[in-house]
């Protein structure tokens, strides 16, 4: 029991870095998830269709072809990977921000179909009545749209946190399995499950995964029932 209990420094470092990816794949996502759930609930434009099925195409694609497309779109052997890198000193491929890109872009259709739901649930008469009073778009925005559609933003921000911490295919193909530095729980639960005797380390990895994950469910649910309970 001892041993199944004890994370080796490679185990904690996976731990920590999943963690790590997660949050900041949740973080940078929700403002521009905002932004665009706001405008597809909001509006009709001309190509609205393509760009919908542009946004959940991750949802259908295999995620090894996504981290394929990533890896020729961000690559250091593409136009805009040398560009960025020469410019910025900052290696997109096989590194941290690979890793925390591929999460972000098969987190991003999760998160903007919950908040563009959540968004349109909204009755657009109030956001009517408070621009009649004198308030702003921006402010009509963040004083009635957001507080109302919380309980979906919430419930996205979670999904999307969820995800990128089971993300596995687009991040081995596009960030690589390195250890320390790109080397997330899943990446390192498949690296142990390729070595035999390492069953222990597997089952270590596997319930941090569950228990991680299902904290995170059982805040979600408990601050989406405190928010209906504060407005009844």
């Amino acid at each position: 029991m001892t041993g199944i209990l004890n994370f080796n420094e490679a185990e904690i470092q996976a731990i920590l870095l999943s963690i790590k990816v997660a949050v900041l794949c949740a973080v940078i996502l929700l403002p521009i998830a905002l932004w665009l759930g706001y405008k597809m609930a909001r509006y009709d434009f001309y190509g609205k269709p393509l760009i919908e099925s542009l946004i959940h195409l991750p949802l259908v694609m295999p995620p090894v072809a996504t981290g394929y497309v990533l890896l020729v779109l961000l690559g250091s052997n593409s136009a805009f990977g040398a560009w960025f890198y020469d410019v910025f000193g900052i290696k997109l491929a096989f590194s941290f921000n690979a890793a925390v890109i591929a999460s972000m872009v098969v987190s991003f259709p999760l998160i903007v179909r919950s908040v563009r739901i959540a968004m349109e649930m909204v009755d657009t008469g109030l956001e009517d009545a408070s621009r009649i009073l004198g308030a702003g778009r921006m402010k009509t925005f963040f004083r009635i749209t957001v507080p109302l559609a919380m309980p979906g933003i919430i419930s996205g921000t979670i999904l999307a946190f969820a995800r990128a911490l089971g993300e596995f295919g687009a991040t081995i193909t596009f960030a690589g399995n390195i250890q320390g530095e790109t080397q997330t729980l899943p990446l390192a639960i498949f690296a142990n499950m390729q070595i035999p005797g390492k069953e222990a380390a597997t089952m270590r990895l596997v319930v941090v995964s569950v228990v991680i994950a299902f904290i995170a469910m059982v805040l979600s649910e408990w601050y989406i029932k405190k928010m209906k309970h504060a407005r009844r």
